[in-house]
C-alpha cells in the first residue's frame, strides 16, 4: 500500500511539475488557430487580387477551413480517446505546419482552398484534444480556472492576427500570413514532445466513415446553397442544394441510429446538463461568429475605413477578453459554470444591440465599447461552457465530449456568416455587398445608409439567436432544480 501510495504522489507530482509547460503548449495551438482565423479574413482582398480567385468563391478560404474542423472534431476526439489525446495534439501542430507551408505555396484558388483543407486537419486535431488533454491535466474544481487561461490564447491569437496581418498585408506579401506559423508550429512541437505526456488509458473505437461523409455532405449542400444565396439570387440550382442537403441529414441521423459507435455520440445526451450546453454553444456560435465580419463591413463600408484601420477598433475588446478569461474561469470552479456562461451570453446580447445601432455618424469610439463589451462576454461563456462539458461527461468520453463541444460550436460558426451576408445584403446588390466585405469597394451617400440599414437587421437577428444561448444555458439551473424536486 505504501508503496502505491509513493506512486500516487510521485505521479501527480510529475503533473503539477509540467502542468505549466503543458498549458503554454495548448495555449500556443489556441493561439496559432485565432491568429489564422483573424489574419485570413484581413488578407482576403490581397489573396483575391494575387491568386485571381472569384468573388464568390474567397470566402471558401474562411469556411473551407472551419467546415473541416466541424466535421473532424468528433472523429478526432475518438482517435485521442483510441492511440493517446497527446500524440493526436502532436500530430495536429505537424499537420498544422505542413498545411501553413502549402498555403503560401499556393498558386490558384483551388491549391488555397485545397490546402486550407489540410490545415483545418490539422486544426481539427488541435482543438478537439485540447480540451480533453487540459481535464486530464486539472482536477474538476480547477479546471474553469485552466480553461480561462486558456482563452487568454484566443483573445491574444486574435489581437496578434489582426496587427500582424495588418502589417504584413501593408507591407509584405500576403503569403507571409501562412509563413509566420510554421516557426510558430515548430516550436511548439518541441516543446510538446518535453512536456506533454500520454498518461490516459487507451479505448477502442470505430470511426464513423458512412456518418462522416453524410453529416459532411448535408452541411456542405446547406453551406453551399446559403453562401450561393448570399452572392446571387435564387436559383433551381440552390434549391437543389438546399434539399439535397437536407435529405443527407436525414439520412445522417437514421445512420446514426444503426451505428454501433456513431459520430454524434448520442449517449451523451443522456446527461440531463450536456444538451442544452452544447446546444447553447451552436447559438453562440451562430450568433457571434458573424459579428466581425459584419462590423468590418460596416467600417469599411459606410464608414469608409481601410481592412487595417477597421481590425484595430476591434483590438481593445480581445485584449480586454484575455484579462477577463481567467477571473470567469475561477468563477466558474467556485459557483458552478452556469452562472459565469450565462452572464457572458448576456452580456452579448448588450453588444449586439449596441451593434445594432450604429448609423452614419456614430462615433468610432462607440463601435469600442461593443468590441469591449462583447470581448468581455465571450470570454465569460467559453471558459465556463467548455468546463461545464468537461465537468458532465465521463472521464473515459473527455475526447468524445470536447469533440463534440468543437462540433456544435463550429457548426453555428460556419452558417453564421453567410446567414447573416443574406440578411444584410437584402437592401443593396449582393455582389457589392461582397465585394464591401472583402475589402474591394466601399459605399457613399444614399447607398450606404441603405447598407447600414441591412447590418441592422442582421445583428438584430444575430441577437435573437444569442438571447436563445442564454436561455438555453439558464435552463440548465432550472433543469437541476426541478431535478432536486
Amino acid at each position: 500500500m505504501t508503496a502505491e501510495l509513493s506512486k500516487a504522489k510521485a505521479y501527480h507530482s510529475d503533473i503539477a511539475k509540467h502542468r505549466g509547460l503543458a498549458m503554454i503548449v495548448v495555449m500556443t495551438g489556441v493561439l496559432i488557430t485565432a491568429i489564422d482565423t483573424t489574419i485570413v479574413v484581413l488578407a482576403l482582398p490581397e489573396i483575391e487580387k494575387g491568386l485571381k480567385v472569384g468573388l464568390a468563391s474567397v470566402i471558401w478560404v474562411v469556411i473551407g477551413y472551419l467546415l473541416v474542423i466541424t466535421l473532424l472534431a468528433t472523429q478526432v476526439g475518438k482517435l485521442g480517446d483510441m492511440f493517446g489525446r497527446v500524440r493526436m495534439y502532436e500530430a495536429g501542430f505537424l499537420l498544422f505546419v505542413i498545411g501553413s507551408l502549402a498555403c503560401a505555396l499556393s498558386w490558384n484558388e483551388y491549391s488555397i482552398v485545397v490546402f486550407r483543407l489540410l490545415q483545418g486537419v490539422g486544426g481539427a486535431f488541435v482543438s478537439a484534444n485540447s480540451g480533453a488533454i487540459i481535464a486530464g491535466l486539472y482536477p474538476p474544481h480547477e479546471r474553469g480556472k485552466a480553461y480561462g487561461y486558456n482563452s487568454i490564447g484566443w483573445s491574444m491569437g486574435a489581437v496578434l492576427g489582426i496587427v500582424i496581418g495588418g502589417l504584413i498585408v501593408t507591407y509584405f506579401s500576403w503569403r507571409w500570413i501562412f509563413w509566420i506559423n510554421v516557426p510558430i508550429g515548430l516550436a511548439a512541437i518541441a516543446i510538446a514532445l518535453k512536456a506533454l505526456h500520454q498518461r490516459s488509458i487507451k479505448i477502442a473505437h470505430k470511426v464513423d466513415w458512412l456518418g462522416m461523409l453524410t453529416l459532411g455532405g448535408g452541411i456542405f449542400g446547406l453551406l453551399w446553397a446559403v453562401t450561393r444565396l448570399a452572392s446571387e439570387s435564387l436559383s433551381a440550382s440552390i434549391v437543389e442544394y438546399f434539399v439535397g442537403g437536407l435529405v443527407l441529414l436525414v439520412v445522417f441521423y437514421f445512420i446514426e441510429q444503426n451505428q454501433t459507435e456513431p459520430m454524434l455520440h448520442f449517449s451523451l445526451f443522456k446527461v440531463p446538463s450536456l444538451t442544452p450546453t452544447l446546444l447553447a454553444a451552436l447559438f453562440q456560435g451562430l450568433a457571434n461568429f458573424a459579428v466581425l465580419f459584419l462590423v468590418i463591413m460596416y467600417l469599411q463600408g459606410p464608414r469608409g475605413l481601410t481592412p487595417i484601420h477597421a481590425s484595430l477598433l476591434l483590438v481593445p475588446g480581445y485584449v480586454i477578453g484575455s484579462v477577463v478569461g481567467p477571473f470567469a474561469g475561477r468563477l466558474a470552479d467556485k459557483k458552478g459554470p452556469v452562472l459565469p456562461a450565462t452572464i457572458g451570453l448576456a452580456v452579448q446580447v448588450i453588444a449586439l444591440l449596441i451593434y445594432a445601432r450604429l448609423g452614419m455618424t456614430t462615433g468610432l469610439w462607440v463601435v469600442v465599447v461593443a468590441s469591449v463589451i462583447n470581448g468581455i462576454g465571450s470570454s465569460s461563456f467559453f471558459p465556463a461552457n467548455n468546463s461545464a462539458v468537461m465537468k458532465a461527461a465521463p472521464q473515459s468520453m473527455f475526447g468524445l465530449a470536447s469533440g463534440m463541444l468543437r462540433t456544435f460550436s463550429n457548426i453555428g460558426m460556419v452558417f453564421s456568416f453567410s446567414i447573416a451576408i443574406v440578411i444584410a445584403s437584402s437592401a443593396i446588390s449582393k455582389h457589392l455587398a461582397f465585394a464591401i466585405f472583402v475589402g474591394t469597394t466601399n459605399l457613399s451617400g444614399q447607398l450606404a445608409q441603405v447598407f447600414t440599414s441591412g447590418l441592422h437587421k442582421a445583428f438584430y437577428s444575430l441577437t435573437i439567436v444569442m438571447v436563445i444561448a442564454a436561455l438555453l444555458s439558464a435552463y440548465r439551473w432550472l433543469g437541476a432544480r426541478i431535478r432536486q424536486a
